[in-house]
């Protein structure tokens, strides 16, 4: 029986040998690619899933779409976002959040994603931009908004057209039975 379980556990081992080997030697007869990274900088270009850093883009008119929620930055798990907001009072009077600062730091960010996943309004997104060395850590912690940049208004949403023609109104009872079972419908709802 000790035989029989050796020489099994033997195969399994030159086995598994071979498959290892069989991978590194298919491997070692692949073309090489050897990017000269120094001197292929201007047509070096990175993957569009490549996540860089994080960026709030702005349109032409120095408009972003983040609405100053905090979402991403209650899902980020480093605590590499902080968003700094005050409370407005528009001119019919109502009460509206707005974004004063969005800041990142870059050095403390694992990349994971999760703050775009968690934003409703697709406000920040990853670049592709990978040279982020500098000598002072301080340098690490970016500004996302623009100075002066505010929300992108919302354009209004096309209402569809009335229908033509419509149906004409129900005439009203005022006798005494029928408002008596109104109320009794109303009440029992």
């Amino acid at each position: 029986m000790s035989n029989n379980n050796y020489f099994s556990g033997l195969f399994c081992g030159v086995r598994s040998l071979f498959t290892g080997l069989s991978v590194t030697i298919k491997e070692f007869f692949t073309p090489k690619i050897t990017e000269q990274y120094p001197e292929n900088r201007k047509e070096l270009k990175m993957f569009d899933r490549f996540r860089g850093r994080l960026i709030m883009p702005h349109n032409e008119n120095n408009e972003h779409k983040c609405i100053g929620c905090g979402l991403c930055q209650t899902a980020c798990p480093n605590g590499s976002i902080k968003v700094t907001t005050e409370m407005l009072e528009t001119e019919e009077g109502k009460k509206k959040r707005s974004l004063v600062s969005y800041q990142y730091d870059l050095g403390c960010c694992m990349f994971c994603e999760l703050c775009i996943t968690a934003c409703p309004q697709n406000a920040i997104e990853f670049c592709t931009d990978f040279e982020n060395a500098v000598f002072d850590r301080t340098k690490l912690v970016q500004q996302l908004n623009k100075p002066g940049s505010k929300v992108a208004e919302k354009k209004p949403a096309v209402k569809p057209a009335a229908p033509a023609a419509t149906p004409a109104a129900k005439p009203q009872t005022t006798d005494a039975k029928s408002e008596a079972s109104n109320l009794e419908t109303n009440s029992a709802v």
